[in-house]
């Protein structure tokens, strides 16, 4: 299905809502306003397969654009509104956009990357304009609402940070289907979590991750509404529940803990009993903290492991999960391996890298070592996120460490080279090593331990160079990247072949924490 189809059963059902103000986007708007943008991009000589950059903060007409490009046919990376200019000048490129739509909001930063990216043939801009720019709203004005022929449905390729220091696109494979056939998300969507028509879908996180984008758009697919927060407040998020009888909510571990940190009679004040689903990912749940959001929700609490590359989905219910506390849930689309470093599959309860066998398949675009560094050594066709875990003896997956040294804060993969390659740089800095230690709110927060040119003799001091530091790293990283404290050494565990041992130091924060992950 797609919005079209709804908006033929039933025009003024809202499709999308704005939390915030209470705009309305109606299925049968949502549908005139994707054909229009489809016919504009296709008037811009954009074809079936061609590629488009999105960059917009959670605005009322995001999902117009993203359907646009469906019902057009393209290949869309929607890109965080929270990166740097050049972290987004290099997506931008790197994927091959064609055009690129930003938002007013977005201005200064449309500006800084007009000269690094000459590729792009058709810039748009949302609620204004600025030079280099045309405006997103006059160039919909005069374009055609009658739906193309022969429609293809587009797909995403969306971009995950990457291990040396540069983000890549995982490339699906594009079967150019018509429009609104099915796809496996909106099946799951339908089968484990009832969605359909009457469901209404609270969407409290940024649109241009991969989760809440596809999931957004699953409901769209099944008639559904979504109601979008701009950001992800605790007790806005319980208003708007019961505000919008609310059925549906994807969430991360994170928002469980801020919600349960309310005082209780904020807790108690909003009906949450709309609710039918509540689903999280991204980052693993402390044990205690979803027991007590089983306690406060009831047991409608699910969970699912998952990447953007689409090779598992590993799924529990609450009732899995009080009989599995910790698990991530059992595999429904493919079959769990645990490999050790030789690609030897290791038994039940023994601990490893978690491959999966699937008919999936997925390339990281322009780099294919890290394509092959994702594929079983021993070639038969498996492939992993790069996660550690287990499976015990009824095939329900725990977690026990991340791809390499990844950090998951709130939810947000971040990936400590990209910190360590800036800092590196800094004339104060001698050695670096950045890594992810204990957060009680968001699970982890980016530490950065530095070797410095000259050790400061004193706490002011050391308080400067860190601020200075951090401030240096945010001058090139996105402020979610860069370490939010800075310890100093007066040397770091390296191998003589130069090999960092960052664990070492790693494990030094962790000790007293009571878990590694």
């Amino acid at each position: 299905m797609f919005p079209g189809h709804f908006a033929a059963l039933s025009p003024n059902k809202p499709a999308v809502i704005d939390a915030a103000t209470g705009e309305v986007l109606t299925y049968q708007q949502l549908d005139e306003s994707a054909n229009k943008i489809s016919n504009l991009l296709r008037s811009h000589g954009l074809q079936v397969g061609d590629h488009i950059a999105i960059c917009i903060e959670n605005h009322p007409r995001y999902f117009e654009v993203i359907w646009g490009c469906h019902y057009a046919g393209l290949i869309y990376t929607a890109c965080s509104s929270r990166l740097t200019s050049d972290e987004l000048t290099y997506i931008v490129n790197d994927c091959g956009a064609k055009a690129y739509i930003t938002s007013k909001y977005k201005s200064d930063q449309a500006v800084e990357i007009l000269d690094t990216t000459p590729n792009v043939e058709l810039r748009l801009m949302l609620d204004g304009t600025v030079p280099g720019y045309d405006s997103f709203e006059a160039a919909l004005g005069g374009a055609s609402s009658i739906p193309l022929d022969e429609r293809i449905d587009g797909t995403d390729m969306l971009y995950s940070s990457g291990t040396t220091g540069r983000p890549k696109g995982v490339r699906l494979q594009f079967p150019r289907n018509p429009l609104g056939s099915p796809n496996a998300l909106t099946g799951l969507g339908q089968f484990l979590f009832s969605f359909n028509e009457e469901t209404v879908y609270l969407s409290p996180a940024p649109l241009y991750h991969a989760a809440p984008l596809r999931w957004n758009m699953a409901v769209h697919r099944t008639g559904g509404t979504s109601v979008v927060m701009n950001h992800f407040d605790a007790e806005d998020f319980l208003r708007c529940i019961e505000k919008y009888k609310v059925t549906h909510t994807q969430t991360v571990p994170t928002m469980f803990v801020r919600m349960l940190k309310l005082p209780p009679e904020t807790r108690s004040k909003y009906d949450v009993s709309t609710l039918s689903c509540v689903f999280h990912a991204a980052a693993p749940c402390p044990v205690e903290v979803k027991r007590q959001m089983i306690d406060w929700f009831g047991p409608v609490i699910h969970e699912y492991y998952a990447g953007s590359e689409g090779n598992g989905f590993v799924y529990c219910n609450t009732e899995q999960w009080l009989a599995h506390p910790g698990t991530v849930g059992v595999a429904l689309n493919a079959t769990i391996h645990i490999l050790d470093e030789d690609g030897t599959e290791l038994p039940v309860g023994e601990t490893g890298t978690v491959f999966f066998e699937s008919s999936a398949n997925f390339e990281y675009h322009n780099d294919p070592e890290k394509t092959k560094a994702s594929r079983d050594p021993l070639g038969r066709g498996w492939s992993t996120l790069g996660d550690i875990g287990y499976i015990d003896q009824d095939k329900f997956l725990y977690l026990t460490d991340r791809k390499a040294y990844m950090i998951i804060s709130g939810g947000v993969n971040i990936y400590p080279q990209e910190a360590e390659n800036v800092l590196i740089n800094h004339p104060d800095v001698v050695d670096v090593a950045v890594f992810g230690v204990p957060n009680d709110e968001f699970g982890e927060e980016v530490k950065a331990v530095v070797q410095p040119r000259v050790m400061p003799s004193t706490d002011a001091q050391r308080l400067d160079l860190a601020k200075t530091l951090i401030a240096f790293c945010k001058e090139s990283l996105a402020d979610v990247k860069c370490p939010r404290s800075v310890d100093f050494r007066t040397e770091l565990p390296r191998h003589p072949t130069g090999k960092l041992y960052k664990r070492l130091l790693k494990d030094e924060y962790w000790a007293n924490s009571g878990r590694n992950i």
